[in-house]
Order: structure tokens, then sequence, then C-alpha cells
């Protein structure tokens, strides 16, 4: 009898740490299942589909049903957090409405479960510290970086192991980079390379953001050597491939203004060529050229993928391969893992230029950097809300140190904040939420922060302008921007309107693009006519509050028609308004420039921290708008 209890009590204690265990491996069920607020009085646990009436609607699959209220709970519950915590969250907790219009965007519905359990788990991290259950072990995790700039490692590859993977912790950015040095060997000598994400609960294998298959000896479509890239999620399983060479000539499109193939690669010529190779190996020269394809079984190569704006490069021994374009919600920020496999002697990869966060305490003139507390009692003239995204913390200190130093920003008369959305990666969402306590300058979003997703942060920008602040104007831009304050300020002074106001780049006559293969390609469904009503382009544009509050109000009552594109969607909503009697004054400022910096500028788009600091550094010495490498 007593063998027979004793069992009984191993058995048990057994049972107990797998429920344990799956528990702890799945905290969004758990919070949803322990929902106390359930509308479902007759069954807590029966799942709903998401309502809402946007004008487009996308397809919802049953991955995506899921239950409003238990979703509700986990993002909008009240936590134990304090004054300073909270301003973080102020527009946060102004969108609920979102759960129910979250299947109005792609991905939509994706972003808010998945942000569900990113806080959840943050949250859990938050608590845990405040209460002092962090052990010796997790306290010298904090203080080692979390982030690191670079990571490399030499011999990479395990004598015992076919393939090698190299741990992204926070994800890449904007100029990271993967080097890696390697032979084809083996038997056919050919190799993969894969950038993947984070696996999603009860999924076995992580989404593929970058597929890179390099076949020496061509597959089942062509003889010859080709470069394979595509991208893989459970959901969709493996997209469309970009092949080099392509199989039709009309297929090698730009990225980053660059060939999706080099056009060297030759469809119908298997003979490799090495741009190094001084006469070692058999070259064939044609009419374009010299043909080559950049590996070949047994010789050294150093290959470097490249983050882009628009999508990754690849170059091998110096010279641009190919370019591959991003795909909705396969972006960069989402890589936590660099896999390499096949036919291939790996001697070293290294990834540098990842994103990283800076240490406030090693911070020079800490409190000039962080945001000036919102006052009742003082009025704010210009609100400036700037997109960026949860690994972009060099972007944002870049901003801090430069254009946020306007006067006009720190009197408070110009208001400044971030809006990022949460990551699906811990760490980083843990180094964004230490960011925000320290300078007071982030409002986080409820939603995983896709691309297809950034009009719901034009909402959350005219909430904030109109809901916390009651400023005059209200203004969206990026955090690849550098922005004249004092000359945007002056500008609306000048304009001396206070309604009806669209202040930018204006763009009167665009079409949708109707190509699938533009990353702004807009589907009869979502925009049935031939051109769009007049907006501003998105690096920067200013409405007035009149404006700012008809959004956030049309939201909530249901009436906001929900657009991809965000600078465009603000140009849909205006005309709406203007049908229903609203009097606008689109006011074009020609010195917003979107592709770059021109001497004079107001805006000057796609410019990396570098370049912030010398663009500040121009105005402070000269007084004038000199865009850097100008004597």
């Amino acid at each position: 009898m007593k063998k027979w209890y004793g069992g009984a009590l191993v058995a048990s204690l057994f049972m107990l740490l797998v429920l344990r265990y799956v528990v702890l491996k799945n905290p969004v069920e758990e919070s949803y299942l322990m929902n106390p607020f359930s509308s479902n009085a007759t069954n807590p646990l029966e799942w709903v589909h998401i309502t809402g009436s946007p004008t487009v609607q996308y397809p919802v699959n049953a991955s995506q049903v899921i239950s409003v209220d238990a979703i509700a709970f986990s993002l909008f519950a009240q936590r134990n957090l304090s004054e300073g915590e909270q301003q973080s969250l102020f527009t946060w907790n102004l969108l609920k409405n979102l759960i129910n219009h979250s299947h109005a965007l792609p991905n939509g519905v994706e972003a808010i479960k998945e942000a569900g359990s990113a806080w959840n788990s943050l949250m859990a991290l938050v608590q845990e510290k405040k209460l002092g259950y962090a052990n010796e072990n997790s306290s010298k995790k904090a203080k080692e970086k979390q982030c690191p700039h670079f990571l490399n490692k030499m011999n990479a590859k395990e004598p015992d192991k076919s393939d090698y993977k190299l741990r992204v912790p926070c994800g890449l950015t904007q100029g990271s980079s993967i080097t890696i040095i390697g032979i084809p060997n083996g038997l056919l000598g050919d190799f993969r390379i894969d950038l993947t994400g984070e696996a999603l609960p009860r999924e076995p294998d992580p989404p593929i953001i970058l597929h890179y298959n390099v076949r020496l000896h061509g597959d089942k479509m062509t003889e010859d050597p080709v470069i394979v890239q595509n991208t893989w999620t459970i959901a969709h399983d493996w997209g469309e491939e970009d092949r080099c060479p392509p199989s039709t000539p009309d297929k090698n499109r730009k990225v980053d203004e660059l060939d999706q193939c080099i056009k060297l690669i030759s469809k119908d010529d298997n003979r490799t060529v090495s741009p190094h190779s001084h006469g070692s190996r058999k070259s064939s020269v044609g009419l374009q050229g010299v043909k080559y394809f950049p590996f070949k079984h047994g010789s050294l190569f150093v290959a470097t993928l490249r983050v882009g704006s628009e999508g990754i490069q690849m170059t091998v021994d110096g010279k641009h391969i190919t370019s591959f374009a991003y795909r909705e919600t396969l972006e960069p920020w989402l890589v936590s893992e660099v896999r390499i496999s096949g036919d291939l002697k790996l001697i070293s990869v290294l990834a540098s230029g990842l994103p990283t966060s800076e240490d406030s305490d090693l911070t020079v003139n800490l409190e000039a950097l962080k945001a000036i507390p919102l006052s009742h009692q003082k009025p704010v003239d210009l609100f400036i809300g700037v997109f960026s995204t949860a690994n972009n913390f060099k972007r944002r200190m870049a901003l801090r140190r430069t254009w946020m130093q306007y006067p006009e920003v720190r009197s408070g008369t110009v208001a400044v904040r971030f809006f990022v959305g949460m990551h699906k990666n811990q760490i980083v969402n843990e180094e964004l939420w230490n960011e925000a306590r320290t300078y007071g300058d982030i409002q986080l979003m409820p939603f995983v922060d896709y691309y297809s997703l950034i009009t719901w942060k034009t909402l959350a920008i005219c909430t904030f302008g109109t809901e916390v602040v009651s400023a005059k104007f209200v203004m969206k831009t990026d955090d690849d921007a550098f922005l004249r304050v004092g000359e945007v300020v002056a500008s609306l002074s000048r304009i001396s309107m206070t309604r009806g106001l669209l202040y930018g780049l204006i763009n009167s006559d665009s079409q949708p693009h109707r190509s699938t293969d533009s990353k702004w390609f807009i589907s009869p469904e979502e925009w049935s006519e031939e051109k769009y009503p007049p907006w501003a382009h998105g690096p920067g544009y200013v409405v007035s509050y009149d404006i700012a509050k008809a959004v956030y109000n049309r939201f909530n009552e249901g009436r906001l028609k929900m657009f991809k594109l965000e600078d465009v969607a603000m140009g849909i909503w205006i005309d709406d308004m203007k049908k229903e009697g609203l009097e606008v004054r689109y006011e074009k400022e020609e010195r917003i420039f979107t592709e770059g910096c021109k001497d004079g500028y107001v805006i000057a788009h796609y410019q990396g921290p570098r370049e912030m600091m010398c663009l500040w550094q121009k105005l402070q010495e000269t007084k004038r708008a000199r865009c850097c490498g100008d004597p």
C-alpha cells in the first residue's frame, strides 16, 4: 500500500510539473482562460470573431478567430505601474476600439493578438523585478549588453553538426549586415542561408524572412547554377521564388535602386568566372561582357547580406549580386537567428550594425535629452508624432540630440513623441520599456509593428495631439527624417490658418499602384477609383486641430475608412470631411525632400544617425540648411 501511495505521489508531482510547463509556455492562453470579465456568461471559453465595420475587410482565417474580451483584458487591464511608467501608455489606453476594427487592415488581428502575448511577458518581467524575484543570474544578465552592436564567430560550424545558428537577440535594422566567409564543398556544394524569426506558440517552425539558396548544379527548372530567394510561413507556406538569373528577363526588377539579379549572371552560360580569377578559370565573353556565377565549388567567397530600406542586398567578393524585397509581415526587425546549412565549409560569420540601446548611466547630459513634462497650464502649439520601430534605438537617440533640441521643443511649445509598436522579442521590449521610462518621450502601441499597420500610428498621433495635449497643429514624421522645427513653426505662422489645413508636399495627381510587384500595391477592392484625392507625402505633414480631432471622433464612431498607405489615408479622410462641408486649404511645401537632402530643406528624408548629427552641426555652425558633403 505504501508503495502505491509513493507511486501516486510521484505521478502527481510529475503531472504538476507538466502542467506548470504548459502554462509557462503559453502565457497568453493562460491569461485568456483566466479572464474574469468575459461577457460570454454561458460559456467563458466560447471564441468569437472580432466585429467591426471597416470599408475594406481583409479575409480572416481560422487562426485569427480570437476572443474580444480576452484580448481586451490582456492589453488593457489595470497594471501596477507608477505614474512615470503610465506616461508611455497615454495613447495606448485611448485605442481600445482598435480591437473592434482589427480586421480593417492586413495582419491587424495577428498584430493585436501577438501584442497581447508580448505585453503579458513584459509586464510579468516588470512585476517580477519590482517584487525582487529576479535571481542573481537575471540581475547579472541585465547588466550585460542585451542588444550587442556586433556578433562574430570564427571556425563557425562544428565538425559534428550539419548546420550553424547565430542568435541575433534584437533583430536587424536598416544598415545591419551579416558577412559569411566560406567554401562550397561536399558532393554538390549547394548551401542555404536562412534569416528566421521567432516561432509562435504551438508552431513548430519559425517564419523565414529570407531564404537564400545557392544551387551550383541547378534544380528542376535549370541545369545552370542558380540562386533562389524566398520566404516561408506556416500559414502561407513558401512564397513565390525570386531566381537569379530570373526565369524571364522582365522579372528582374529594382530593390533599393539595385537589380534583383546582377545582369552579368547569364541564364544560358553555366561556366563560372570570378572577378578575381586572373585567368585561373575559364571565361565566357559575349555581347554583354564577362558572364560569371559568384559561387564556385572549392573556392573561397566573402558574402554580405545588407539590410536596406526596401529589401535585403547580397554582395559577394565586393560585387552586388542580388536584392530581395521585403514581404508583408516578414520585416528585418523580426529576424532572430541566422541559419546556415548545406555543403559549405563555414569559416566565419560576422553580424554588424545591429540595433543596440544606449546605456543611460553613460549618457552625457542625460537631463537635456529627456522630454519636457506636459503641462495643462502651458498650451502646445505643435505636436509632432514620430513613427519609429522598437529596435531603432540609435535613430531615436540621434533625434534627441539634434532637432529635438530646438528651443521650441525644449521650451514645451512644441511637443515630440515617438510612436512605437510592440516587438515579438522580449529582450527588445524590455530595452524599449527602459528607454521609455528614462526619456519620457515614447508612446507604446497595443499592436505589433507591421508595416501594413502604420495607418494606426497616424490615428494614434491624432489621438495624442487632441486628447492628451490640445495642440493647435498636429504633425507626423519619421525617425529617419531631419526636421527644421523652427522653420515649420514659422511657416504655420505665415500661413495663419488654424482650421481645415493640410500642410506638406501635396500630391494632387496620383494613381493607385496596380502592379502586385509594387511595395505600394493597392487592389481595386481597397480603392476602386482611378485617382487618389490630394494627400501629403509621409516624411512630414501637418494638419490643424479640427482635422486631427475629426479623425479621432470618426474612428470611435466607426466612420473612419482604414487604408494601409497612411499618408494617402489622411488625404482620403480629409476629402471625406470636405464632402461634408469642411473648407480645406492644401498648403504645398516644396522644401520637403522625400528622397534625401537638398540645400534649403525643411525636411530631409532618409537620414541615418550620422547624417542627422552632421546636419545639426551644420545648422549650428552656419545657421543655414546645408546638406552634408557640401563645402
